[in-house]
C-alpha cells in the first residue's frame, strides 16, 4: 500500500469480522462495554488494516489476538452471485474498492475459487464495460443500472475505454477533412 494511495487507504478501511482469541483488559468500549473487557470469542468488525495487524501480532502465549474472517463483500453467497451471472451484482454496493478488497484478501489468504471466481468476473463485466464506452447512448440507456454498480477499478477501465473510443472518432473526423 503507498501511503498517499487514496484508493489504498479506503481498500484498508474496509471492515471485517473479526474474532478475539484472547481476553484484552480495557478494549471492550469496541463493543459498547465502555471500561470492560474484550472477551475471548467476541465478534466485531474492524477495518481491515487494524484486523490484519492483531491478527499477526502475537501475545506473551505465541497465539495471535484476533482472527480475521472474510469481509462481506466476498462471501460465499457474493462468489455464488458473482459465479452465476457478474453482470447483475452491484459490486459497489458490497464495496467501492470490491477488486482491491479482493486482492488484498488473497493476499492474507490463498483460495483458488475466488481467484478464479475474481478473474471470470473481471473479464466479463469488462467486454461489458467496453461496450458502454464504444456506445456513446450505452452507458445512458440500458446500461445505466449496470454502470452505477462499477467498482473504482471499472470505472477508471469505462473512462479509459470512453476517453480512447472519443479520440478514434476524433481522429476519424480529422481525417475526413484533410
Amino acid at each position: 500500500m503507498s501511503y498517499y494511495d487514496v484508493d489504498a487507504i479506503l481498500t484498508e478501511s474496509q471492515k471485517v469480522p473479526c474474532t478475539f482469541e484472547l481476553n484484552v483488559p480495557g478494549l471492550g468500549y469496541l463493543t459498547g462495554d465502555m471500561g470492560g473487557d474484550m472477551r475471548k470469542g467476541s465478534e466485531v468488525e474492524l477495518p481491515l488494516w487494524l484486523g490484519e495487524m492483531l491478527a499477526l501480532s502475537q501475545s506473551l502465549n505465541t497465539s495471535s489476538l484476533v482472527s480475521l474472517g472474510t469481509p462481506s463483500a466476498l462471501t460465499p453467497r457474493v462468489l455464488n452471485a458473482l459465479k452465476a451471472d457478474p453482470r447483475t451484482v452491484d459490486l459497489r454496493a458490497l464495496a467501492p474498492h470490491f477488486y482491491s478488497l479482493g486482492a488484498r484478501n488473497l493476499e492474507l489468504y490463498e483460495d483458488e475459487e475466488m481467484i478464479e471466481v475474481l478473474s471470470e468476473t473481471f473479464k466479463t463485466r469488462a467486454t461489458v464495460i467496453a461496450d458502454q464506452a464504444h456506445n456513446p447512448r450505452g452507458a445512458l440507456g440500458d446500461g445505466v443500472d449496470f454502470m452505477r454498480g462499477l467498482d473504482e477499478s471499472e470505472r477508471q477501465l469505462f473512462r479509459a475505454a470512453h476517453d480512447s473510443a472519443k479520440a478514434v472518432r476524433q481522429w476519424m473526423a480529422d481525417l475526413k477533412k484533410k
